[in-house]
């Protein structure tokens, strides 16, 4: 292995006859000085000492004009890049007061037990240079029992995530009465992370903590930190139901970084297929390792992870225990999750594979390069990625490996988009009324509510007659008290539109089982049916046996040279129309739908060839749910047979949902087109966009007010394709030679006509 410096890796490389021709561009963004300012004078002794310590003899200006605005008891809101130093934005005032104030206390959120895991270890640091006695503790469902009353009682600051606070803190709040009657600071670390569902019903964890707050008598402020967004000021608002100052100048240094887009080769010129950005991906990977170069690689899937760890792993095969290439995602458990962040600090990893789990700001080190396989879906997702690397001012190195959608394509081709644009918006829904309701029963639950009260910003009245009518309330001259034998927060998943997750048990081993990781119930339904292939750690298991009544899948190791992928089909209907927008031949309409899915079939998929070599059926119950929608309506174009217009209506569902998250801050798969020949609501071809989770979270009434725009970039990439008849790149793959394009050219620019 011969070490070398990134700037020599990327001249090597463009000099390449293999790679250069895939090298679309290459961009450098020069580093910057910091911005400096003096320690505030009315900084206690201990924390001057303790900054000192870490060879800290002034802060960043955004540290200062945090430090100012906590200690003026105004909430405040920080935006800067990964690695400026945002932890001290909230540690230095939150010590101080403490410091001021032994009784003082804060609670942290942390989106992950993860990041809360991370955070502990460096405020500890910091707290034991300041030789103060100030207690820290995380709280989460890893905290042994024989410690949980000494955080309930000692703890001045207690670090937890959402999920716990919900169902492990607000519920018993009796226990924790030091804690709430005594607390001044609310910290909420990445902001960016609650959007949409999980946004949605943090918002009213909040409102129920503010409430018990309110109960015990103190008034904390929140303070909260992001990587940069388009709208934080209003989602930090919306999140918590206040006012906030924006804090949006970075005085942090920032190294040189250089941009790589790499485009893998076109392998079928008639189909417009291009080599699989995965393996490309892990070719480049491989000469980063051969290079000596700690880089990390993002996947957007759990599956795609566990390839990649695969094919990198053939490079330590011949070594033994060489752990030098790892694999990190949601469903590992902790002590794996720990253990490999520790190995990328020590630099005894040198390649990790992650899914936007290692996103966040998990100290993993001084890693030299990232590798984006596919774009992350966002603006803002794709600069926290790219911050992982060089995170310590030294140059860095980003590669991003296009895929063959059309949305990749896109961002390949106008690297401007990426560089130029703002990031978007992060929306949330409070207002969304099964999330709501859910809330309003464990709120109920906590503390009664009179019959005057109103719950953060709503009035909840006719809400909670309904909750009496239903059972769970009963109402006395002036309150309405819990009366179910049910913990209502038990019932409310956090983070998924299901309510339960599956745990996945392996049975390799005759003696027993072990429990390796788990997943949610919607997921399960195309990644753990019976015969598919999940993949850990680069180690292939089978689905043996799904319990879908105890939610339990049983898998066992096999050695195997494919991996499944599952269909899903969706029956859908209209409920109620919100909004409608109606022209000469097309008509637009927003509002609720019912939808069942129903798991089809599965594939299997080649590992190198991605050839399918054979497929099953899929024995699981639909599952159903109502959410919102934007549908498009029109007249079937003259002279136009079924199959043409189902040809037609797959290419533009496919064009439409590719370039959706360009203009809202989600996943693809937070947002699902699904065309109609002929809808049932009104015998029209229909095209529906619609939220994949239950009551919708607002992102397809976005596309409603958006699709002038959605659909005017959609038109121009599927012409300006290179391809003859359409492709992976513009309208999805193709399976025959015909003028599927054009067809779809004309749909959508029917629509759009009409619509100017």
């Amino acid at each position: 292995m011969v070490k070398k410096s990134i700037d020599e890796l990327i001249y090597e490389w463009q000099q390449d006859e293999e790679l250069k021709e895939n090298i679309a561009h290459v961009v450098t963004i020069d580093g910057k000085e910091g911005e400096y300012a003096d320690f505030p004078e009315n900084l206690h002794p201990s924390l001057k000492k303790a900054l000192g310590g870490r060879g800290i003899e002034k802060l960043y200006t955004h540290q200062r004009r945090a430090f100012d605005l906590a200690l003026a008891g105004k909430s405040f809101t920080a935006i800067t890049p990964t690695a400026s130093g945002k932890s001290l934005c909230y540690h230095l005032p939150v010590l101080q007061k403490i410091l001021e104030n032994p009784s003082a206390r804060a609670i942290y959120l942390f989106p992950t037990k993860a990041l809360a895991q991370d955070q502990k270890t460096d405020l500890n640091q910091l707290i034991d240079a300041m030789d103060e006695e100030i207690y820290c503790y995380t709280y989460d469902g890893d905290t042994a029992p024989s410690i949980r009353q000494k955080v309930r009682k000692a703890g001045h600051i207690v670090m937890t995530n959402p999920d716990m606070l919900h169902s492990g803190i607000l519920p018993h709040h009796t226990k924790w009465v030091s804690l709430f009657e005594n607390l001044q600071f609310i910290v909420i670390d990445e902001l960016h992370t609650y959007k949409g569902v999980f946004g949605s019903h943090v918002a009213h964890v909040l409102r129920r903590l503010m409430r018990i707050c309110q109960f015990y008598g103190s008034h904390p402020i929140f303070i909260c930190t992001s990587a940069t967004i388009k709208n934080p000021k209003e989602l930090a608002e919306k999140l918590t139901n206040t006012e906030h100052e924006l804090i949006s100048e970075s005085g942090a240094p920032v190294g040189k970084k250089t941009l790589i887009f790499y485009n893998p080769p076109i392998i079928h010129k008639t189909f417009g297929v291009r080599r699989s950005s995965v393996l490309e991906a892990s070719g480049l990977a491989a000469r980063l390792y051969q290079a000596g170069i700690q880089t990390i690689v993002f996947a957007k899937s759990r599956v795609t992870v566990e390839r990649l760890v695969t094919y990198l792993k053939e490079l330590t095969k011949n070594k033994i225990n060489d752990e030098s290439i790892q694999g990190y995602r949601g469903g590992y458990l902790p002590s794996e999750r720990r253990q490999i962040e520790k190995g990328l600090r020590d630099g005894t990893i040198q390649i990790v594979v992650s899914t936007n789990a290692l996103e966040l700001g998990v100290d993993i080190g001084q890693l030299q390069a990232c590798i984006m396989t596919g774009y992350p879906g966002n603006i803002a997702s794709a600069w926290q990625q790219a911050g992982r690397a060089g995170r310590r001012q030294e140059s860095a190195l980003i590669i991003y490996v296009a895929n063959s959608t059309a949305l990749d394509q896109y961002i390949i081709n106008h690297p401007e988009y990426l560089l130029g644009n703002s990031p978007e918006e992060a929306l949330i829904n409070p207002d969304n009324i099964l999330i709501l309701m859910s809330h309003l029963k464990c709120a109920s639950f906590e503390l009664p509510f009179s019959t005057n009260d109103s719950y953060g910003e709503f009035e909840v009245q006719e809400l909670l007659d309904y909750l009496k009518e239903e059972g769970v309330l009963v109402k006395t001259n002036a309150h309405y008290y819990w009366m179910s034998d049910r913990f209502p927060a038990h019932d409310v998943n956090l983070r998924s539109a299901a309510q339960e997750n599956v745990v996945i048990i392996d049975q390799t081993v005759p003696a027993g089982t072990k429990v390796i990781g788990e997943m949610d119930t919607y997921s399960a339904m195309t990644l753990l049916h019976e015969e598919a292939i999940y993949l850990h750690q680069g180690v292939q298991y089978q689905v043996e046996k799904l319990d879908w009544e105890e939610k339990k899948a049983y898998v066992r190791e096999v050695d195997v040279n494919y991996y499944t992928d599952a269909n899903l089909a969706v029956e859908l209907k209209v409920l109620s129309e919100d909004k409608t927008a109606a022209y000469k031949e097309v008509t637009v309409s927003y509002g609720d739908v019912s939808l069942v899915a129903i798991p089809t079939i599965f594939k299997k998929i080649h590992m190198t060839t991605l050839d399918n070599i054979g497929s099953g059926k899929i024995h699981i119950p639909p599952m159903e749910m109502h959410t919102n929608a934007t549908w498009i309506s029109f007249d079937l174009p003259e002279n136009w047979s079924e199959e043409m217009l189902t040809d037609a209506l797959t290419g533009a569902s496919y064009a439409i949902g590719s370039f959706i998250p360009l203009y809202i801050q989600c996943d693809r798969k937070d947002v699902t087109v699904v065309p109609q020949v002929k809808s049932v609501h009104n015998e029209k071809p229909t095209l529906f966009i619609y939220d994949s989770y239950p009551g919708g979270i607002g992102l397809s009434e976005k596309v409603y007010d958006l699709l002038v725009p959605i659909l005017e970039m959609t038109i121009q990439h599927v012409k300006s394709c290179p391809c003859e008849h359409g492709c992976p790149s513009c309208i999805g793959a193709q399976d025959s030679l015909s003028n599927g394009k054009e067809r779809v050219v004309k749909v959508l620019n029917m629509i759009y006509n009409e619509m100017m």
